[in-house]
């Protein structure tokens, strides 16, 4: 599946995008705020990541802009399995794509996605000292729950607090309904 953003492009990784997707997520400051990766992020981990998408049907995706008539990865977002939680949030961006809403408007469009999928609730998380991450969360419409969890990093080495959010998806709580916004099957 794809997904067209008005300035987003959301296609499954393809082992092509291995040394794309390395230069895109080797920065500490992305992997030191993701569960699964390691630090440093090497080429091999970006081919494992990438060949990842072949057999999956989650919603999963690498994120590509629209840039000067290319698209150019800037990280990647999905819903799945995490810890004993069948489909959490996660997701990534390059550090030169922070700060211009494209996380937010990648959560929308995944999040439209998994709604279509039939995925009916969805978790997130962020850690503490990342807090850019949970107003991201909060303009998707999550709600918080109340509660902070210890969830491991793999970048860090070390178990990190992090405050827990649910969205109930069968109320419409997903933000951005812009008909601009299309899937692709």
């Amino acid at each position: 599946m794809f997904v067209r953003t008005q300035r987003l492009t959301l296609r499954p990784g393809w082992r092509e995008d291995a040394a794309e997707l390395a230069h895109a997520m080797g920065h500490e400051e992305v992997v030191r705020n993701l569960a699964r990766a390691p630090w440093p992020y090497t080429i091999e981990a970006a081919e494992t990541f990438a060949a990842s998408f072949e057999e999956s049907s989650e919603p999963k995706f690498l994120i590509f802009e629209h840039r000067d008539r290319r698209l150019r990865l800037i990280g990647g977002i999905g819903i799945g399995p995490f810890d004993k939680e069948p489909n959490e949030l996660g997701y990534w961006l390059t550090p030169d794509a922070w700060g211009r809403g494209y996380a937010t408007e990648a959560g929308a469009a995944v999040l439209r996605a998994a709604r279509a999928a039939g995925i009916r609730h969805v978790v997130a998380g962020h850690y503490l000292d990342n807090p850019a991450s949970g107003r991201v969360l909060r303009k998707l419409g999550f709600r918080p729950t109340g509660r902070v969890t210890q969830v491991y990093s793999r970048g860090r080495g070390a178990a990190v607090p992090s405050a827990r959010f649910e969205l109930d998806l069968t109320g419409g709580g997903v933000i951005d309904h812009d008909p601009r916004h299309r899937m692709a099957a």
